[in-house]
């Protein structure tokens, strides 16, 4: 489990891309995030990013802040999304589940006991947006006593200082952003995203994985030419809360299409 999964996910899928969804832990309400991560696992998902509503999130565009803020109103908590973990390994699931949180939560449930009931509950590895190389040494040394990956995100405005303290520091694999702004689906990607891939590829060996505005199966496949993985987050929890069954549809095309 841990880094470990993330690893061995990232081999076995050496000859293509892996398809990383993305979701509003209890949202649309908690019974159907259970329901839309089976459906993601079932459309052939590598591995699952559960995001943790936050009232003032930084990188997240409107749809993921909307689904944020009903998650919040039905009482969702940390504790309530690490309950989901455990409950979603009870049922089976069994690709790598990434937490995807800002750090003031974590702080606030106490990192000690976060990365202790984050080990119970089945997680992998957290992701932390705000969390900067620099400021994470403590949660970066519970991560690697329990054998946890603590992902770092670059983005296309990175320095090379920036991407050289990264891929020292990340674990698991690391995270570009694909563009400049929050999330959020968008019609086409950005042109300087393959000199952007390069650039941390050639100082890196760790997987790559792009995430940010991909939002169809034509763009997945692009970005799978060029990254170890292909992150959808704002198209998928858009059909979150309106359909499972479009939502199913739309990740059996970009897995079919990374595959």
């Amino acid at each position: 489990m841990g880094a470990d999964r993330i690893t061995e996910v990232f081999t076995k899928q050496a000859k293509h891309a892996a398809f990383m969804p993305y979701v509003v832990a209890g949202y649309p309400d908690l019974d159907k995030s259970t329901e839309i991560i089976q459906a993601l696992v079932k459309s052939g998902a590598d591995m699952l990013e559960l995001g943790v509503p936050f009232s003032d999130p930084i990188a997240d565009g409107p749809v993921i802040q909307a689904a944020s803020q009903q998650a919040l109103k039905f009482g969702v908590t940390l504790q309530g999304c690490l309950d989901l973990a455990a409950h979603l390994r009870e049922g089976k699931v069994q690709i790598p589940i990434v937490l995807m949180s800002y750090v003031n939560p974590l702080i606030a449930f106490g990192l000690k006991r976060c990365v202790e009931t984050a080990v119970s509950a089945g997680i992998d590895g957290f992701i932390v947006p705000d969390l900067p190389p620099e400021e994470a040494i403590e949660f970066e040394t519970l991560c690697k006593e329990k054998g946890l990956a603590l992902i770092f995100l670059l983005a296309p405005t990175s320095s090379a200082e920036r991407v050289q303290l990264v891929a020292q520091r990340s674990s698991g694999f690391i995270y570009l952003v694909s563009l400049t702004g929050v999330t959020g689906a968008r019609e086409k990607l950005d042109e300087g995203l393959a000199d952007f891939v390069l650039r941390v590829r050639s100082v890196s060996h760790l997987p790559l994985a792009v995430g940010f505005g991909i939002s169809n199966a034509k763009q997945a496949t692009s970005v799978s030419q060029l990254a170890d993985g292909v992150i959808v987050g704002s198209a998928l929890v858009n059909l979150a809360g309106k359909s499972i069954s479009h939502l199913r549809s739309l990740a059996d095309e970009i897995n079919d299409a990374l595959k």
